[in-house]
């Protein structure tokens, strides 16, 4: 039976379609887009478009949504229909289809104001007990859309995972003072320590949760790169994050400076995975230490599958002030 994939003309939408057809699994793509990869063009909150493409689908995947460089450009409104009543509408719908298995895209950024500690404290160590503190209107309704999950689940009996994903989009920076400061390639290896993944380990969390949810029956997990850093590591991690990389790796420093490439000065808060690579079986592979094998190699450390979707963009105009309004 076919798994349906929303949001299917963006990053992961499109990783997922990929990977699905060269495992030849039927697959079906539903996007606001047309795309190679989309099959059904319309909105997730249409209830006519969704229980037409909901048909034969033996699980779900929603990675539609709008995102945190929308919220300049789009309404209060819009978040809210798109990532609270377009959830609503696939879960009401994946129930009423029977469906086996559907997995909620989520995002860290549920967490808001627990990842940014005060001056003179350690490093945040964020794993699912960190209780989300929203400070935006994105992460607002993307922990919103987790609680109907929840209750989908409960009510439905709709297996359910929700998967709150790190970073894994290859655009530049949403921080100008970031972009000023570090190279894009640079900032993206450093982030594969405590709060990125690469696109293909998005990707295979997902595939791996639609797997495990029968016997899970509702889970909520971080899926992000494994970091290498421990509890211990917090407090120097928010004062000389530098001297904490160079103790775990002392061949980084070399690599890094043969390209003109930089450390952090300091490391806010570090992402816990264990619990999805637990629950799920899952393993990332793209992680820090790849990086710097990539690095020695002369190799780029993204996978093919992430320059395969590449760069898409979240706005179709261009701002003067930077790729994103925000």
């Amino acid at each position: 039976m076919t798994v349906l994939v929303t949001g299917s003309a963006g990053h992961l939408g499109e990783a997922l379609m990929r990977l699905l057809r060269e495992r030849g699994e039927p697959a079906r793509g539903v996007d606001l887009k047309a795309s190679p990869f989309t099959d059904a063009v319309g909105s997730i909150t249409d209830r006519a478009l969704v229980r037409e493409a909901m048909q034969g689908v033996r699980a779900v995947i929603n990675t539609a949504t709008l995102h945190k460089p929308h919220v300049v450009t789009h309404s209060h409104q819009a978040f809210v229909d798109t990532n609270v009543t377009g959830t609503l509408t696939l879960l009401e719908s994946a129930a009423d289809a029977g469906v086996a298995a559907f997995v909620q895209t989520s995002t860290t950024s549920v967490f808001g104001d627990a990842l940014h500690p005060a001056p003179g404290e350690p490093a945040a160590w964020i794993d699912e007990a960190v209780q989300p503190l929203p400070k935006n209107i994105y992460g607002a309704t993307k922990l919103a859309a987790e609680h109907l999950c929840r209750v989908i689940a409960r009510t439905r009996g709709l297996p359910m995972i929700v998967l709150r994903t790190s970073r894994f989009f290859p655009e530049e920076d949403d921080s100008a003072a970031v972009r000023q400061s570090f190279a894009t390639d640079n900032v993206q290896a450093l982030e594969l320590l405590y709060r990125r993944g690469d696109i293909v380990d998005m990707a295979a969390a997902h595939l791996a949760a639609i797997e495990r949810a029968g016997e899970i029956g509702f889970g909520t997990f971080i899926v992000s790169a494994t970091t290498p850093f421990t509890l211990g590591d917090l407090a120097a991690l928010h004062r000389d994050a530098s001297a904490v990389i160079r103790a775990h790796f002392p061949e980084a420093e070399a690599l890094f400076a043969a390209r003109g490439w930089r450390f952090f000065p300091v490391i806010d808060r570090v992402y816990d995975n264990r619990r999805a690579r637990e629950a799920l079986g899952w393993e990332p592979r793209c992680d820090f230490r790849h990086v710097l094998v990539s690095l020695i190699a002369g190799r780029d450390f993204r996978s093919e599958l992430a320059h395969a979707v590449g760069a898409k963009g979240y706005h179709d105009e261009v701002f003067a002030e930077g790729p994103y309004p925000v």
